[in-house]
């Protein structure tokens, strides 16, 4: 593990702050959830990205063929 320092403003630190003591988690603890977080999001976007690049209509259309067209259960009725 590496240690880090971070320059936040205050009024940011003061907001973390408030919310790792409802959360009861550390501010350690809230920064890495944060960073997992977002790190999670934009692997996920590249990840769409490429699978998007080797996507087809011809691939997606047949897809959607073999959905069989039911009805809708009552209560997922619009």
């Amino acid at each position: 593990m590496q240690t880090m320092s971070l320059r936040m403003p205050d009024y940011l630190k003061s907001a973390v702050n408030d919310v790792c003591k409802g959360e009861k988690i550390s501010l350690n603890q809230f920064i890495i959830n944060a960073l997992s977080e977002k790190v999670s999001a934009l692997q996920t976007v590249d990840i769409i990205e490429r699978k998007a690049k080797n996507a087809s209509k011809e691939d997606f259309l047949c897809a959607l063929g073999k959905i069989p067209s039911n009805e809708p259960y009552e209560n997922d009725k619009l």
